[in-house]
């Protein structure tokens, strides 16, 4: 009777699971296989910033099943054509970054025309509902900024350079100008090279050498940080640097009080969010944000979290 009861358990069992396959769901996870997002960034070669966002976008994909095709371009009118040939792909939907939101207009608003959700990050939080996209995932610079300026008014610095690694991001500027509100002292923009780390530090130290009164570099992504650190000990400055954004290294820097603190807009999040975002649209029409951005930062990391916040940092995934 034990037997019995045992196979006509199981017997249910397996009726039940054929059952649950007959609802769709099995058939609703086979087309999510067939969805493909782009993500579309204005990122420039080897940048480790958009590592960790790509990071998180392709983390996304592997865990809804779906294809994820990154590509960047610094150049807008190049990033534009990567846009227009994701819609005629017939992408399901595109995540891009807007450093320059008037050179990506007309192709951003040809994709919501074409009914192709977009989802803008990092860049363009002003104009991301203008253009028609579904919502904005990234940091109020105006917000973070402040809080910078503030953090280094705090530390009784008076002299500062802010250092722009990206000609026309508008983001990048709208950091400075923020920090610069709040600062309280002297801060002026130095424009480099993003793309050559050697330069970097050389117009950096070059700066410091030709102005002695200079005591911080504010730096507005984590690997410039770094060339910042070594320009201080090059130019024989006493200057304090701090960054936006962030790195293993950065971390390291923070640990050895090289670098004061560096303010995370957690980059894996937005390439994370940002495929999460257009999946929910996909599969349950869901648009997450209510029409307002979404804020994947700032987040301060100093000296008191440095240690927690590096295991993630090695990963690549902050």
């Amino acid at each position: 009777m034990n037997q019995l009861k045992l196979v006509g358990a199981a017997l249910a069992a397996a009726m039940l699971l054929a059952a649950c396959s007959g609802t769709g769901q099995d058939d609703a996870a086979e087309d999510t296989e067939d969805l493909t997002y782009a993500v579309i960034t204005h990122s420039a070669p080897g940048d480790a910033f958009w590592d960790r966002v790509k990071s998180g976008a392709e983390r996304a994909g592997d865990d809804y099943g779906v294809s994820v095709e990154y590509s960047s371009d610094p150049d807008p009118a190049k990033q534009s054509q990567l846009i227009d040939g994701a819609v005629a792909d017939g992408a399901d939907g595109i995540v891009v970054s807007m450093a320059n939101p008037d050179g990506l207009e007309d192709s951003v608003k040809k994709a919501v025309a074409a009914d192709v959700p977009v989802v803008t990050i990092n860049s363009g939080v002003d104009r991301f509902a203008e253009f028609g996209a579904l919502t904005h995932i990234g940091q109020s610079e105006t917000i973070a900024g402040e809080a910078v300026g503030e953090e280094l008014k705090d530390e009784g610095l008076s002299k500062a350079i802010c250092v722009v690694q990206e000609a026309g991001n508008v983001g990048l500027e709208e950091r400075c100008k923020a920090a610069a509100g709040t600062f309280g002292g002297d801060m002026e923009n130095l424009q480099v090279d993003g793309t050559d780390g050697g330069a970097v530090e050389a117009t950096i130290t070059s700066k410091l050498q030709s102005d002695t009164d200079i005591d911080v570099v504010l730096t507005l992504g984590g690997q410039y940080a770094i060339n910042a650190v070594s320009a201080v000990d090059q130019s024989g400055s006493s200057a304090k640097v701090a960054t936006f954004d962030l790195s293993e290294d950065v971390v390291k820097g923070i640990q050895d009080d090289s670098i004061l603190f560096a303010v995370d807009q957690q980059p894996y999040v937005q390439g994370f969010q940002g495929v999460t975002t257009l999946y929910l649209k996909s599969i349950n029409g869901n648009d997450l944000g209510g029409g307002q951005p979404i804020n994947s930062g700032p987040a301060f990391v100093t000296k008191d979290n440095a240690d927690a916040v590096l295991e993630f940092a090695a990963n690549g995934t902050r």
